[in-house]
Order: structure tokens, then sequence, then C-alpha cells
């Protein structure tokens, strides 16, 4: 993937330049608190949903996640994906390994009795997959070149309009039709930890996913 630094307009540099200081703290670092445990944290079972646990907070990492194998691997965003994986998160954004997502109305697994007929593929992008937000002071942002899911990236909206940002999870179940035909069922249900760190991905999971 290629990294391309992207300079923002002349008005909104000459105003991050003005406003120095006044973002501090919102784009937060990653923790250094510990963690009893990342990955499947709760497996799937016949009857339930599983629960996938996430360090998605640094930008420069795609967390690649495996639901067959029940795996997840950190790489760096110009990196080689692994061999074996199903969607992968850079902090809320996501890309999906050859496949298509559908948003769906229900908040939880058991309230989908039919599938949306619209499913959507991931997209190339040039300036979505951010690599460096220490520069925005200086009027620009760094960015990967890659896909993403447009559709299941849409399970926290950033409102960036306002500082310090909203964010607002949409609550809502995201089917995704993997590429061998089966389908994988997700709900994004906290992307904060303990100490109110953003990056921290908590993913209820239903795998492999029927009606």
């Amino acid at each position: 993937m290629k990294i391309r630094n992207v300079i923002l307009s002349g008005a909104a540099g000459v105003l991050l330049s003005a406003c120095n200081g006044m973002f501090s703290g919102i784009y937060d670092e990653p923790d250094t608190e510990k963690v009893p445990e990342y990955g499947f944290v709760t497996p799937v079972t016949v009857t339930g949903q599983g629960t996938v646990y996430i360090d998605a907070t640094d930008y420069t990492k795609w967390v690649y996640i495996d639901f067959a194998n029940r795996t997840v691997e950190t790489t760096d965003v110009d990196s080689a994906a692994p061999a074996h994986w199903d969607i992968a998160v850079h902090r809320y954004d996501v890309k999906t390994n050859g496949g298509e997502v559908t948003e769906t109305d229900a908040a939880d697994f058991t309230g989908i009795a039919t599938l949306p007929e619209s499913f959507v593929k991931d997209e190339w992008t040039t300036d979505v997959i951010v690599t460096d937000m220490s520069t925005m002071m200086d009027g620009y942002l760094s960015y990967a070149e890659s896909f993403y899911n447009p559709v299941l990236s849409r399970w926290l909206d950033v409102d960036k309009s306002t500082m310090p940002p909203i964010y607002t999870m949409s609550g809502r179940v995201y089917v995704v039709r993997l590429s061998d035909g089966r389908h994988l069922a997700v709900r994004l249900d906290n992307y904060m930890n303990g100490a109110g760190v953003k990056g921290y991905m908590t993913i209820s999971y239903k795998y492999p996913f029927e009606i």
C-alpha cells in the first residue's frame, strides 16, 4: 500500500494553526493499561453470540480477524495481509476479504428475519485510512491507499464538525457475505476501554450466521 500526505485546505490549515493546543487529548494515544485478554474473549455457541476484543488504537496498523479459526493478527498498514482472514479493522474503518456487506435494521442477531437484498463490496480509497494524526496541526494528514467497506464502517460515526468529535455507534447488526458464500453477522458494542481510551473495540459476532 502507498502512504500519501494530503494537504488540508488553506482556511482549515490557518484555523488549525491558530488553535494549537485546542485538540490536545481528543485523538487518544494508545493506553499502557494491561488488559486480561485480547482476541476471541467469548467463543460463539450454537444458540448464542461470541465476543472479540481488539486493540485498534494504532493508526499505522490493520487488525485482521479470522472468525473460522478464531484468530486475530495485527500488521503494519503497508504489510501483506495474513493468509486467512474475514474482516480487518483500522481504527474504526473496516475492510473485508473479498466479501460484501449489508446493514440490517436489527439491534441483535435474533431480530433478523430476512436479509436486505443490497450488499456492498469494498471500495478503493486514498483519503480514508489515516496513518498519522500528529501532523493535523501542520495542515495535512497522511493516508494509506487501501480497500475499505463503506457500509460496515458505518458501525461508528465520528462527527468531526465539533470539537471534541462526537462518537455515535449505529447499534445495528451488519451481515458480511464472505467470499466462500457463508455469512458473518457483527455488531460494534464498544469503541473504548475501561479507562475511556478510544480504539479498543468490543465486537459481538455470529459465525456462521444463518436465518
